[in-house]
């Protein structure tokens, strides 16, 4: 007859007395918030408290009627495509340039990751000063140059380009430091069989370079593009939720749950911008999974 306590059993207390803690405080602090929220997103709730009554998808259709949400989607659409396109190009680019050794090389690649270790508030703040239109450094310079000096933050046509500028100015170092990270993991020795073949450089980038570095920078896509979906911080610090030309899905919703006190509408502009996170999420995962599958079959 058997005495004493199970081992299995005493192993599983073990790993639940491990992991039980951090389960219930990512219950706690993800999953509750995240089920409350669409709850609430079929309710008519306010701010400032009152009836709160159960209205069904009534607020959805009141999202999708909304011009302002069309216009916020189509400018968000517009900055993450824009920003993640250049980003991309730019960062790569600079991998590019900065994959073999030379001196000063560390110097360098530190000056260029300093943008990314910043508060995107704090810059959004700082590139307010130098763009300002009437003390501004920019235009201190391209007046001195004898050039026109443009309104960038009251010009409606400007504003959105330059917050999309200030987001390149940060964000391509990103790109740039994923790309370089791929580029590294590729073997020197493939390198040296294609100079043996005597490819052309540009076969080399094509054939050997891109394919390779692709599941990388499928990934550094899809972090940028989903970061960039919820842009908050710096139009926040730059024009502020309320300018049109600039207004962002996050910062309308902003504006609908702490403007106009619609704490169910805002939900379901919530839940409309996690979809949307979540789908691109997908698409870009799975294009990613495809292209890793395409180089272990290769």
């Amino acid at each position: 007859m058997s005495t004493g306590t199970n081992p299995g059993r005493r192993s599983d207390r073990l790993k639940w007395a491990l992991v039980g803690p951090t389960l219930a405080l990512l219950i706690a602090f993800n999953v509750f918030p995240l089920l409350y929220n669409v709850v609430l997103s079929f309710t008519n709730a306010e701010l400032l408290g009152g009836g709160e009554r159960w209205v069904g998808g009534a607020q959805y259709t009141r999202v999708f009627d909304d011009p302002l949400f069309a216009g916020a989607l189509r400018r968000t659409a517009l900055f993450v495509t824009s920003a993640v396109g250049v980003e991309l190009l730019l960062g790569f680019s600079l991998a590019l340039a900065l994959k073999r050794e030379f001196r000063g090389k560390q110097v360098v690649l530190t000056t260029l990751l300093v943008p990314m270790m910043l508060s995107p508030a704090v810059m959004g703040l700082y590139w307010s000063l130098i763009l300002n239109g009437n003390y501004g450094i920019l235009n201190q310079m391209l007046g001195g140059l004898g050039l026109a000096q443009p309104q960038w933050l009251s010009d409606r046509d400007l504003k959105f380009w330059s917050i999309l500028l200030i987001d390149i100015w940060m964000w391509t170092p990103f790109m740039m430091l994923i790309a370089l990270a791929g580029l590294s993991s590729i073997p020197s020795s493939i390198y040296e069989a294609a100079e043996i073949d005597r490819a052309s450089t540009w076969r080399v980038f094509r054939r050997i370079t891109l394919p390779m570095c692709a599941p990388v920078l499928g990934l550094a896509v899809l972090f940028r593009a989903t970061d960039a979906l919820k842009q908050f911080d710096l139009v926040m610090a730059v024009s502020g939720p309320n300018d049109a030309a600039t207004q962002t899905l996050s910062t309308l919703l902003y504006q609908v749950v702490f403007r106009d006190g619609k704490v169910g509408l805002g939900a379901a502009f919530a839940c409309i911008l996690l979809v949307v996170v979540i789908a691109l999420s997908t698409v870009f995962t799975r294009y990613v999974d495809r292209l890793q599958s395409k180089g272990v079959a290769k």
